[in-house]
């Protein structure tokens, strides 16, 4: 019998931009809580739980010393309850959620939990970063992300006015996204003591549903000076965390649980590490060819908008329905906590599957260093 892992459930935090309503909380607090939040979701015995894999970018300072297992033990799961916190960049949390499905599909366990953390305002990306050794200097010429996405820019013939509109549809898809009220069955409400009264945050920070291409067009280059990447068309310094429950599908339904999705297929791939950022389409051209699927056949697709060149690019390629990119925003919009966004993304994917009644959903990072995510799944 073939062993298959299905998503049961999937839920984040509120996103929040750097410096707003997660600057005093600790990110331990944020993933416990989403931990916490989703197993009562769910309503079984955690007694379940085999592991909990978290991605997190800069385990450091409060993210250091295994935060998987410091949250899963003050959300009050179970000590038998493994966990391990891992880092693959900015697809942290997605390779968090392959590896579970691995090992769900191997029989190692049949209930895992798949998340990721990232409280970017209180530990900055970089702030584990030293010097790269002159072995690998001399290899590779080693470069800021953003000057590899001004590099894809001009390798694809990006136009800055090209780059400023994705950003101002990100926004104006989430914005409307927000008000319709999309994203309230992913979202686990957040709840913090200020000032000893309580407030509870359920929506995300970064959304600008006010800004205009004109506004886009105004913002400054950030990396190099008369280019074409900008704050406006990157993705935004953010504070999350989301988690996956995958179950084995025989589990889930011995538990009584409804699956509703089947992860379908995974795959991880290194690139150029000086383009760094181009990974996402050797990666898609792989997992279409192992699953035997085409651009045509995935329903909703969901490329990290780490820089909208990246995004650009990637659809040059492929040509895909531009309905069905991003249909309710990206990182852009919606904010890319770096380990936490694999999660994030595969949450909002699963919702939009089943939202739109569609079947096949594709979720494809590039990351830092020179690799790239990918994962289709399979709306039961």
């Amino acid at each position: 019998m073939v062993r298959e892992a299905v998503i049961v459930e999937a839920l984040r935090l509120p996103t929040g931009k750097r410096n707003g309503i997660y600057t005093n909380t600790r990110p331990e607090y944020m993933l416990s809580s989403l931990l916490k939040g989703l197993v009562e979701k769910v309503k079984f015995d955690p007694k379940e739980i085999r592991d909990v894999i978290v991605g997190c970018v800069t385990q450091t300072a409060e993210q250091g010393n295994n935060i998987a297992r410091i949250s899963t033990l003050m959300a009050g799961l179970p000590i038998e309850a493994a966990a391990m916190t891992i880092n693959r960049k900015c697809g942290s949390s997605q390779q968090a959620i392959n590896q579970a499905a691995q090992g769900v599909i191997a029989g190692d366990y049949d209930v895992v939990i798949a998340a990721g953390i990232e409280n970017m305002t209180r530990i900055p990306i970089g702030a584990d970063r030293v010097e790269p050794p002159t072995e690998l200097t001399e290899l590779y010429e080693m470069i800021s992300q953003g000057i590899s996405a001004e590099r894809i820019a001009d390798k694809w013939g990006i136009s800055r006015v090209q780059m400023d509109e994705l950003s101002l549809r990100s926004h104006q898809l989430a914005s409307i996204a927000r008000e319709k009220g999309d994203f309230r069955r992913e979202i686990l409400p957040y709840e913090f003591r200020i000032d000893g009264k309580k407030e509870i945050i359920s929506d995300d920070e970064g959304i600008r549903p006010s800004t205009t291409l004109e506004k886009l067009s105004s913002l400054r280059s950030a990396f190099t000076e008369n280019g074409k990447v900008t704050a406006g068309n990157s993705s935004q310094i953010s504070d999350g965390a989301a988690g996956v429950l995958i179950m084995s599908r025989e589990k889930a339904q011995d538990l009584g649980l409804k699956p509703r999705a089947r992860i379908l297929a995974r795959e991880v791939i290194g690139s150029d590490p000086t383009m760094m950022l181009d990974g996402p389409i050797p990666i898609t051209r792989r997992i279409l060819d192992k699953t035997g699927l085409t651009v045509g056949d995935i329903d909703v697709f969901e490329c990290n908008e780490a820089f909208a060149s990246v995004v650009l690019a990637w659809m040059k390629e492929f040509k895909p329905d531009l309905e069905k990119v991003n249909p309710r925003g990206g990182s852009i919009a919606l904010g890319h906590p770096t380990g936490a966004s694999g999660a994030r993304i595969m949450t909002t994917l699963l919702h939009e599957l089943e939202d739109m009644d569609k079947q096949f959903g594709l979720q494809v990072m590039c990351c830092g260093g020179g690799m790239a995510t990918a994962t289709i799944i399979e709306r039961l």
